[in-house]
């Protein structure tokens, strides 16, 4: 990795806890954002002609206040900030800030963060999309794509968020236990969310963002520290272990996408499988069947596979029929046609999958899941159509190339 490449790597993974000590501090989030952001400005100046200092995230978290204090000094024409020599080498400074980090309730400024940002007043999409974009530092256009939605209409939806919780005063202190709980629902989905964007890589990569389905499952293991009764969250966890143990096998050396049943299992991470498989097996014993709870048991399943073949495909559609009942939804519906297929055939697959045409008509996954079906089918005119289209909706470079090696199959066959 390059110098500017790893001081990216450190922004990055920074960012949430940075801004978190920030919004504590400032108990203002466009102020707390836009002090991080002049945080890191400073570090790309000075990092790479003085080095990292010891502690990254004490920095920045003491550069960006300060930063943002000389900007109310200069309005004030007061005192300004130290030149950058004497910010570049913080000390105890750097120290006595980086021990005052977990003070909270949480132990944690980011989970702080969370929940500010999940809170109640605000609808359920601007806390997620609120979410995204300050805890996780997603762009505009990728929370724009995980919610299926316009750009624009993404910014106006941040924004209205913002602007929001300023106008209604929220306090910026731990909210209660009656409070937390309210708030837990929309906390798990933003995590999980923040999973699947680093899992599908959207962004336009051609590679998994590991960083960003590792801080989920890390906020994952804090909301089970808070809740350690919860089954919801005992499943959220299982399923995003179980999935991300899966990432050293996603893709081969070309970064093109290898398909499950192709996958080298080896490559596998038997502990976080077992991990994994654990907490979904103590979440069951609840039983309060949740969506993650159950989307964790489908990947256990999976999991617990030596081979393909082993696969128990009669228990992931019994799965995912329980799934469509607690959680109807046409990808839920198509995710099951899988299991179908499996089981009783491409056609009897298709007759599901054709009523979802419409409601899924964006979405890359239908139409390279029914070329799939139509190949095994046999209907390889249809299967071309299917995957054509497919190819225009892709989000990454990835998918669209192994849309194209279908299509090469394809050809090469007739």
């Amino acid at each position: 990795m390059t110098e500017i490449g790893w001081i990216g790597a450190q922004l990055a993974a920074a960012r949430p806890r940075a801004i978190g000590a920030l919004l504590r501090y400032f108990r203002d989030l466009d102020l707390a954002e836009e002090a991080y952001q002049e945080a890191s400005l400073r570090a790309l100046k000075t990092w790479p002609g003085k080095g990292p200092p010891r502690d990254p995230l004490a920095w920045l978290i003491f550069v960006g206040r300060n930063a943002s204090l000389d900007e109310t000094r200069r309005k004030a024409r007061q005192q300004a900030l130290p030149p950058e020599d004497a910010i570049s080498d913080l000390d105890d400074a750097e120290a006595s800030m980086a021990e005052r980090l977990d003070d909270g309730l949480y132990r944690d400024d980011v989970l702080r963060l969370l929940f500010i940002c999940c809170h109640p007043d605000l609808p359920a999409g601007q806390q997620i999309a609120l979410a995204l974009r300050i805890v996780s530092g997603l762009s505009v256009k990728e929370i724009a794509r995980a919610f299926l939605v316009g750009e624009s209409a993404m910014e106006q939806r941040i924004t209205r968020a913002k602007r929001r919780i300023a106008a209604a005063s929220v306090p910026y202190g731990a909210p209660d236990a009656l409070e937390r709980q309210r708030r837990l629902g929309v906390v798990a989905a933003m995590i999980y969310l923040l999973f699947n964007e680093g899992y599908a890589a959207s962004g336009g990569e051609a590679h998994i963002r590991l960083p960003l389905c590792e801080e989920a499952i890390r906020l994952s293991r804090l909301l089970l520290q808070l809740f350690p009764g919860e089954p919801e969250i005992m499943g959220l966890a299982a399923l995003m272990l179980l999935q991300h143990a899966r990432a050293g096998a996603r893709l081969d050396a070309d970064c093109a996408i290898v398909l499950l049943d192709d996958q080298d299992r080896r490559l596998w991470d038997t502990a976080l499988i077992a991990e994994g498989t654990v907490l979904v097996e103590k979440a069951l014993r609840h039983r309060r069947p949740g969506p993650y709870q159950i989307q964790a048991a489908i990947a256990a399943t999976h999991a617990a596979a030596a081979r393909p073949e082993d696969t128990d495909w009669a228990e992931i559609d019994a799965l995912y029929e329980a799934l469509e009942r607690l959680q109807p939804s046409p990808v839920v519906s198509l995710n099951r046609a899988v299991a179908v297929a499996r089981l009783h055939g491409p056609e009897s697959a298709l007759a599901m999958v054709e009523p979802l045409a419409a409601p899924l008509d964006g979405y890359f996954h239908f139409h390279g899941l029914k070329g799939q079906l139509l190949v095994q089918a046999g209907r390889d005119s249809e299967a071309r159509a299917a995957f054509a289209r497919a190819i225009v909706l892709a989000n990454t470079a990835a998918e669209a190339a192994h849309i194209r090696m279908q299509l090469d199959r394809l050809g090469a066959t007739r």
